[in-house]
């Protein structure tokens, strides 16, 4: 497996951090996240014109035809100064499954807009009792006339409150199936949440919603199995941006040691202080490698390949990359708690990641219930 970036996507990353260090500094998301979209519309459109919306989808859809380890690369960089334009809830979670599951004609008219910027999508598949299994859902899709009649809530959509198109599931007669809905079609009412890390998310109802024939993405009862594929690309999405703000946390915490004093000499002085940076920064490293297996992997159609690699990247970020979290708030003290402090909102970002499409015991269970395991 390479790991080496090409010339194209060494220039992509460079461009993206530019951007984030230059036009979108830590500040500018202090002052978003209390707005009601939580983030700039201009500035969504910009990253289209400039295509890092594209960059994994094909040329005939609007796209660069690049991968998903350039996806990836751009939400690592985007990820150290917090940039919260919703980059992961459109383009990997509602813009992955509209490219898997949707007809050219859909693609033209949902993702083609959203990679050129001027829409968001959303993903609206979580329910209360589903946690991470995408088959749990109670939401209905009865048949009527030409379409369907959606009913039912979803909770914790990301960008739900602010999309203009959801990728709803619900159960049809032929199992769980997929669908596009206007956020402001009648019927549809979304209760905007804030989130641990700043960001927005949203509870929505669906109260007898029509869809039409052509709303409905893919056959009936195809639904689960597109969507457990989108999760297994979210999941190396979330491990993408954990890696940049695990390095930052990691670099502001290191320059924090070196100018913080105690008993008049700096605290990274003392020898124990030393050695938790030198394990901090072997976990981000032990990161950054498992999360450029998962990058490369979450494009792999063989299953078990594809999951082993993503679930163990997961776990790394359960365990080293929320370490590394947790020692960079205690090694600030008390001002690491403090919501003045750009550290603390890190913090705040990887736990919501960590939890995101699959926890620890998920992931865990997951590649033990494997085949390709019990053979190993």
């Amino acid at each position: 497996m390479d790991f080496e970036l090409d010339q194209d996507q060494q220039m992509l990353v460079q461009t993206v951090a530019d951007f984030a260090k230059n036009e979108s500094p830590v500040e500018r998301f202090r002052k978003l996240r209390d707005t009601d979209l939580g983030y700039d519309p201009a500035v969504w459109r910009k990253m289209g014109e400039l295509g890092w919306l594209g960059v994994a989808f094909p040329e005939s859809v609007g796209g660069f035809g690049g991968s998903f380890v350039e996806c990836a690369l751009v939400l690592e960089n985007l990820a150290p100064t917090l940039v919260p334009e919703p980059y992961l809830p459109s383009v990997v979670l509602g813009g992955i499954t509209l490219l898997r599951a949707g007809t050219p004609e859909q693609h033209a008219g949902y993702l083609t807009p959203m990679i050129e910027g001027e829409t968001t999508l959303a993903l609206a598949h979580s329910e209360a009792q589903s946690r991470y299994d995408v088959t749990a859902v109670e939401t209905a899709a009865v048949p009527k006339g030409d379409g369907y009649e959606i009913t039912g809530k979803k909770v914790w959509v990301l960008n739900g409150h602010s999309a203009d198109h959801l990728i709803v599931s619900a159960r049809a007669p032929g199992g769980v199936t997929l669908f596009v809905v206007p956020r402001s079609a009648p019927g549809v009412n979304a209760t905007v949440a804030k989130t641990i890390d700043g960001q927005k998310a949203a509870f929505i109802t669906f109260d007898k919603v029509v869809a039409k024939e052509d709303a409905r993405l893919g056959a009936e009862g195809s639904g689960a199995e597109v969507l457990d594929r989108t999760l297994d690309y979210a999941a190396a999405a979330a491990v993408a941006e954990a890696v940049g703000l695990t390095s930052t946390m990691l670099d502001i915490t290191v320059d924090y040691l070196g100018t913080r004093e105690q008993f008049g000499v700096k605290i990274g002085s003392f020898q124990a202080l030393q050695h938790r940076a030198v394990d901090m920064y072997a976990e981000t490293e032990l990161l950054r490698s498992i999360s450029m297996a998962a990058m490369v992997r979450a494009d792999e159609d063989d299953a078990s390949a594809r999951r082993a690699d993503i679930s163990a990247a997961k776990l790394q970020l359960a365990t080293g990359g929320v370490w590394v979290a947790q020692q960079s708030l205690q090694l600030h003290g008390g001002i690491g708690v403090t919501d003045e402090h750009d550290i603390g909102l890190y913090f705040k970002r990887v736990y919501a990641l960590n939890a995101l499409f699959g926890d620890a015991e998920h992931h865990v269970a997951r590649f033990a219930a494997d085949p390709a395991f019990a053979e190993g």
